[in-house]
């Protein structure tokens, strides 16, 4: 039996990244060989989503993963963002690493993005859930018992008060119809808390909102010991 050939995995916290995740450890030739998140200097953060590096931390302890964060500075330009991505991706190139793994579902200027970064260093993109409807995502991602919270919202497009709240049933029901289901725009961005990959829920408390522009952000405390 060949030895499978290992993965980079791209890993926002959020739930697009947990169902690309449990899709590829269901694949018997997957092998994980770590989480990489990017976290933004100062903040302590992950960026865009702004969860706290204690609660990424925490994921991978329970995913049981190693985690490689790749630290940006605040409002990163591109080149920036792509040296230290390069950096990174290079460091598991001389491990014999040769895929990097996305949660994307179908922004295709993102795949041509990520696809073209990664020839750059003789790498391949993996899109596990590519082009797959994201209602069915959404009932394939609470039947499979997965847990999520709204932690980052485009007050453009969603009332503030969704910021903090569980994506359960009324969650969705709640969404305006032009939102996408999943986020996919930017609508909204989640910290996924437990499910099936891992082996315990990670804890926390609902801290304070914060607004930043037109997003709003709930923080996120960590529980427990």
């Amino acid at each position: 039996m060949p030895v499978p050939k290992p993965i980079l995995f791209c890993w926002s916290g959020g739930k697009d990244s947990a169902l690309a995740l449990h899709t590829m450890l269901q694949q018997d030739e997957a092998c994980i060989a770590a989480l990489l998140t990017t976290v933004t200097e100062g903040y302590d953060r992950i960026s865009m989503h702004g969860v706290r590096r204690e609660l990424l931390r925490r994921q991978a302890d329970s995913l049981r993963l190693p985690l490689h964060e790749v630290f940006i500075p605040p409002q990163c330009a591109n080149p920036i963002y792509e040296a230290r991505m390069e950096e990174a991706l290079l460091l598991y190139f001389q491990q014999g690493v040769r895929r990097v793994a996305f949660g994307d579902i179908f922004l295709e200027d993102l795949r041509l993005y990520r696809e073209k970064n990664l020839t750059r260093v003789g790498m391949q993109a993996l899109f596990p859930i590519w082009k797959r409807n994201t209602r069915d995502l959404i009932r394939e991602f609470h039947a499979a018992g997965f847990r999520s919270v709204a932690v980052c919202i485009d007050s453009k497009v969603l009332d503030p008060s969704f910021a903090g709240r569980e994506l359960d049933a009324s969650f969705f029901a709640d969404l305006p119809p032009s939102v996408d289901p999943c986020g996919e725009n930017g609508e909204f961005h989640t910290f996924v808390f437990d499910g099936p990959i891992f082996t315990r829920p990670v804890d926390f408390t609902l801290g304070e909102v914060v607004h930043r522009d037109s997003f709003v952000f709930r923080d996120l405390l960590p529980g427990g010991p």
